[in-house]
């Protein structure tokens, strides 16, 4: 039997399962670690960062996020060149599927106070996180061709967090930076206070 593999370079047969070799590779990059940080930013060509055409994909990992502030939201924008406003043209959607620990509460909701149509504030990424010394948020964002000069610029972010009502929550939001000029540089932060704790990793997909 023939298996054909598409990748982003080629169309190849194989023949056997065996002979399938890796579509892709993750390769780390730079990792940020917050200490009562007001901001994380990881800026094309600075302290080793790599944000340009090397690679067409880029994953940022988010391990252990603990705000300062009990139910803050974490967040994140971009920009071009050296610019430094973080205010990049955003269109969005924001979905969320959440269970308390009582479990007498579930759903699964599009939140539109936390989606963007043209907007250019920072995308928030979940309804709140936890201070509590136990509660944190994990996930990742991912963000497509950052360095492309003819199409927008698509991500998408999928992570989990303890709320601070005592909710486990999972946020999907997905959208594009409506800009075809290259991204070079991506900020995090809280809607209020500082990141308390955690790690942001920046990988590039070969």
């Amino acid at each position: 039997m023939s298996i054909v593999k598409l990748n982003n370079k080629a169309v190849s047969n194989a023949t056997a399962f065996g002979s399938i070799s890796s579509l892709g590779s993750m390769t780390f990059i730079k990792k940020l670690t917050a200490s009562g940080s007001g901001t994380l930013s990881f800026v094309d060509g600075a302290s080793g960062v790599v944000l340009d055409d090397t690679y067409k994909e880029y994953v940022f990992t988010f391990k252990n996020i603990h705000p300062a502030t009990d139910g803050a939201k974490f967040t994140f924008q971009a920009d071009t060149g050296t610019n430094t406003s973080y205010n990049q043209t955003i269109t969005s959607t924001f979905f969320s599927a959440y269970h308390n620990e009582a479990g007498s509460a579930a759903n699964l909701v599009y939140d539109t106070g936390a989606d963007q149509a043209q907007g250019t504030s920072f995308q928030e990424t979940d309804s709140g996180i936890g201070s509590d010394n136990d509660q944190c948020k994990v996930g990742n964002l991912t963000i497509y061709n950052p360095s492309s000069s003819v199409f927008v610029k698509h991500f998408i972010c999928v992570s989990n967090n303890y709320v601070s009502s005592n909710y486990s929550q999972n946020d999907f939001i997905a959208g594009y930076f409506n800009t075809t000029t290259a991204l070079t540089r991506f900020q995090f932060k809280m809607s209020s206070g500082n990141i308390d704790a955690g790690d942001i990793c920046l990988y590039g997909i070969a």
